[in-house]
C-alpha cells in the first residue's frame, strides 16, 4: 500500500522507486501482490505515465488511514511504557506557534527529556488534512473550527484585542465596543488564516467584500501590525501575540474588546482512534501550564 501510495503521487514507476529508497523491480512486484491480494489492477502504464483504476483509486484512498493507523501502532509500540519518547509530529498554525512554543518547549524537554519532536507549521486547515493522512500525530490549533474526526484536549483561552494606530480617535474607548469599528478601514489576515474568522464571529462584523479595492489583507501578524502601526487600518490581535511583545516596536495601541468572550479557545488535536491520544492529551498539559 505504501508503493501504491507513493506511485499515486509520483505518477511513476521509477520516481515512486526512489521516493522509497528500493529498486523498481522491487517496487513493481510489491505492486503487482496488492493486486494479487485485492484481486484486481490497480494501475494502468500509459506514455504519459501511470493512471490509477477505479480500484486503485479507492485503494489510495483507504490505504492513506490504513498507514495512519499501522505507523501509530509501531510508535505506540516503540514507546510502551514512556510516553513521548521517540518521534512525535506536531503541527502549529502561525498565529501560535512563535509566541507559545518558545515558553512551552523548554520545559517539555527537561520533562520528556528523550522526546523528538517535529514541528510543522501551517494554517489550520492543511494541518488537519496532515492529521487525517497521518503525516501529523498531533496539531496545536484555535476553535472554533470544524474538528470532524477528530478528538481534542483543551489548552487554554486566548483573548482577542484591538489593535489601533497610536494617533486613532477610538483610543479613548477602553474597553472598545466593536460596533465602532465598522465605520473604520478594517485590516484582517488573508483568507485561510482562522483567526480572520474567529475576530469577525467574536465581534459580529461583516468581512469586507472581495470586490472592495480599499480591502487590504495581511499575510502574518507581524505585517498586520505594521501596517496597523503604519496608519492604514485597525485589527485584531491575539492576547498571547502581545503579550509576546509583537506590537512593542510599532506605533500602535492595544484595547479591549466591550464584547462577550471575545476569545479563541487553544487546543491539541488528534485522530480519533489514535494510539497518540495519550500523549497527545500529555502535551496539552505542558502547553496548558504556560498559557
Amino acid at each position: 500500500m505504501q508503493y501504491l501510495k507513493l506511485l499515486a503521487e509520483h505518477g511513476s514507476f521509477s520516481r515512486a522507486a526512489d521516493a522509497a529508497h528500493v529498486t523498481q523491480p522491487t517496487l513493481s512486484a510489491g505492486v503487482q501482490e496488492l493486486e494479487r491480494i485485492l484481486g484486481g489492477s490497480v494501475v494502468d502504464r500509459a506514455r504519459s505515465g501511470v493512471i490509477l483504476t477505479p480500484l486503485g483509486v479507492e485503494a489510495v484512498a483507504r490505504a492513506a488511514d490504513i498507514l495512519a493507523r499501522a505507523e501509530d501502532l509501531v510508535q505506540a509500540a516503540r514507546s510502551a511504557g514512556q510516553p513521548l519518547a521517540g518521534r512525535f509530529r506536531l503541527g502549529v498554525i502561525p498565529t501560535i506557534a512563535p509566541f507559545l512554543l518558545p515558553r512551552a518547549l523548554p520545559a517539555l524537554r527537561a520533562e520528556f527529556p528523550r522526546l523528538r519532536l517535529f514541528l510543522r507549521e501551517d494554517q489550520t486547515a492543511k494541518l488537519i488534512a496532515a492529521l487525517k493522512a497521518g503525516a501529523l500525530d498531533a496539531a496545536l490549533i484555535a476553535l472554533p473550527y470544524d474538528t470532524a474526526g477528530l478528538e481534542t484536549a483543551a489548552v487554554g483561552d486566548d483573548e482577542l484585542v484591538a489593535a489601533l494606530p497610536a494617533n486613532h480617535p477610538l483610543l479613548a474607548c477602553d474597553p472598545l465596543p466593536p460596533e465602532r469599528l465598522k465605520d473604520h478601514d478594517l485590516i484582517l489576515l488573508e483568507d485561510g488564516h482562522c483567526l480572520r474568522e474567529h475576530a469577525l464571529a467574536a465581534c459580529r462584523l461583516d468581512p469586507p467584500r472581495a470586490a472592495d479595492e480599499s480591502a487590504v489583507a495581511a499575510t502574518s501578524l507581524p505585517t498586520l501590525v505594521q501596517m496597523v502601526g503604519s496608519g492604514l487600518g485597525v485589527s485584531f490581535l491575539p492576547a498571547m501575540a502581545v503579550a509576546a511583545g509583537l506590537a512593542a516596536e510599532a506605533p500602535i495601541a492595544i484595547r479591549r474588546l466591550g464584547t462577550e468572550h471575545p476569545t479563541r479557545h487553544i487546543v491539541i488535536a488528534w485522530r480519533d482512534g489514535s494510539s497518540r491520544g495519550v500523549e497527545a492529551r500529555l502535551l496539552a498539559e505542558s502547553f496548558r501550564a504556560v498559557v
